[in-house]
């Protein structure tokens, strides 16, 4: 992004599904390609605490974050440490196809793992398929291995409980405002992604 301010103005509001965020964005970002707005900017998940995002290092649409991030296994911050719940949703196209994978995860406070205090600090990460696409859609310079590498983030403190934070409507804002640390218990979701399969 060549510009430094990544917040929307007055009266406008980012809010796209999760299909949205993975074929507009994701994939564009991640195959070189060409997109507008280009108004997501990167950021090193490790180098900063959630709280670091209020300050506009992000794309800020209420009290919801959006930035792009390198693919990393240890989620390390300076105070703590993002922890995967498990919880791996696929995402679906208007027509029901298979691209791209919803990880969920919370922050804790403290170090990793174990030792930490859970925060209502709440990431969806999303992710590509790891699999090729066919015809013209994607930018053939981009290796497929490199198209995985980048993720998409979408952070907010959570207020409500656990169907609101997991269970509201791509389309529908969650209404989060910034909260009090409290605790969330989750169970697990297994999901078995098929092969994508772009027509």
């Amino acid at each position: 992004m060549g510009d430094d301010s990544v917040n929307l103005p007055p009266g406008f509001r980012f809010c796209p599904t999760d299909e949205e965020l993975v074929l507009h964005f994701l994939y564009h970002k991640a195959s070189l390609l060409p997109f507008h707005p280009n108004i997501i900017p990167d950021l090193d998940l490790c180098l900063h605490d959630p709280w670091d995002f209020i300050n506009g290092k992000t794309l800020s649409s209420g009290s919801t974050f959006y930035f792009f991030s390198k693919v990393t296994e240890n989620r390390f911050t300076k105070k703590g440490y993002w922890m995967d719940l498990d919880i791996d949703e696929p995402v679906l196209t208007s027509a029901g196809k298979k691209v791209g994978i919803k990880k969920h995860l919370v922050f804790y406070i403290g170090q990793a793992p174990g030792q930490g205090y859970e925060t209502a600090w709440i990431m969806q990460e999303y992710h590509l398929c790891n699999y090729g696409v066919s015809g013209a859609f994607y930018n053939r310079r981009v290796k497929r291995k490199d198209r995985t590498k980048w993720v998409l983030c979408r952070v907010h403190e959570r207020t409500g409980n656990f169907a609101e934070c997991f269970c509201c409507s791509d389309d529908e804002d969650n209404g989060t405002e910034l909260s009090s640390l409290d605790e969330m218990y989750l169970s697990t979701i297994d999901d078995d992604l098929d092969e994508i399969n772009f027509s």
